[in-house]
């Protein structure tokens, strides 16, 4: 059975930092593009981060470059987002995902991905305080 974990959400003050992680289980995630999205009350979906382990493709959302860092530990089959100067507007539901994609981009994080990947964690909220 395919299951991924989040956890790691919070709630912080603007300026902080919060570390998401994301089990995974029945899937290897080096083989699959994996990422994370978020959302805000009221607000689309949308597509914070992926990378592809085995591929090497990686992509950030403009709003968190510099700011946010996805990785993960194939030995653990875990993901991260490291997420340093938070600010209010990261205040969200953040969820990880995984697709069979061979690669991930910006395509894979947008309007395609909010329907149609494959497994959904169940979500993990931050809240950012001004």
């Amino acid at each position: 059975e395919v299951q991924l974990q989040a956890s790691g959400g919070g709630l912080v003050q603007a300026g902080g930092s919060l570390r998401l992680s994301c089990a995974a289980s029945g899937f290897t995630i080096d083989d699959f593009a994996i990422g994370w999205f978020r959302q805000a009350p009221g607000k689309e979906r949308e597509g914070v981060s992926c990378m592809h382990k085995n591929d090497g493709s990686i992509y950030y959302v403009d709003s968190v470059k510099g700011r946010f860092t996805i990785s993960s530990d194939s030995a653990k089959n875990t993901m991260y987002l490291q997420m340093n100067s938070l600010k209010p507007m990261d205040t969200a539901v953040y969820y990880c995902v995984a697709d069979a994609s061979a690669m991930c981009d910006k395509e894979l994080m947008g309007a395609w991905g909010r329907q149609a990947m494959d497994y959904w964690g169940q979500g993990t909220q931050v809240t950012v305080s001004s």
